[in-house]
């Protein structure tokens, strides 16, 4: 049973990537109040690691939201077709991002991007035995570039503050917990 229950329920915004929505919910004590709830598509993050040169394959893009351009790892959803299997978005991410074709995929874990307000997860990929093909970028895409990086030097980013993003750090504590790094 649910600690809080939801009363009612409107959609205050929605675009194409997110849906914003209002609850007013009632908690077990009896109290009321509201909760803003983002609902977005649940997204893939790949670690695509060339092992024999001790290489990790980052993209780096323009984030509007933060008006900077940050390394991370490719990731991405397929907003109009939430019900393909993760590991399909995530080697066709792979692929539209960096142009590599990974013939090994491991699933390493789930994680919440942001429970406090949102229901969106992210499911978390070790690629390997990467094959070089070309990109295929969407247009807001365009301006993204794709390197590889010796891992050490990915961990100086983030310990540096250069890869400021969540996900990317999690990902890659997770992959490292799970001894697959």
């Amino acid at each position: 049973m649910a600690d809080i229950r939801a009363i009612d329920s409107h959609v205050v915004y929605e675009n194409r990537w997110m849906r914003v929505r209002e609850d007013a919910i009632e908690r077990p004590d009896g109290s009321r109040g509201i909760y803003g709830v983002v609902e977005k598509p649940d997204f893939v993050a790949i670690a695509a690691v060339d092992r024999t040169r001790g290489l990790i394959h980052l993209v780096e893009q323009y984030r509007y939201p933060v008006a900077g351009r940050y390394w991370e790892l490719p990731q991405g959803s397929w907003e109009t077709r939430p019900d393909v299997p993760p590991e399909e978005v995530a080697r066709a991410e792979l692929s539209e991002e960096t142009g590599i074709v990974a013939g090994k995929m491991t699933r390493v874990g789930d994680l919440f991007l942001a429970y406090g307000y949102s229901s969106q997860c992210y499911h978390i990929f070790l690629a390997e035995e990467l094959e070089q093909g070309t990109t295929s970028l969407e247009a807001e895409e365009a301006d993204l570039i794709s390197r590889a990086f010796p891992l050490a030097e990915v961990e100086a980013m983030i310990a540096s503050g250069t890869i400021r993003d969540a996900t990317t750090v999690a990902a890659l504590g997770l992959i490292r917990l799970k001894g697959l790094l």
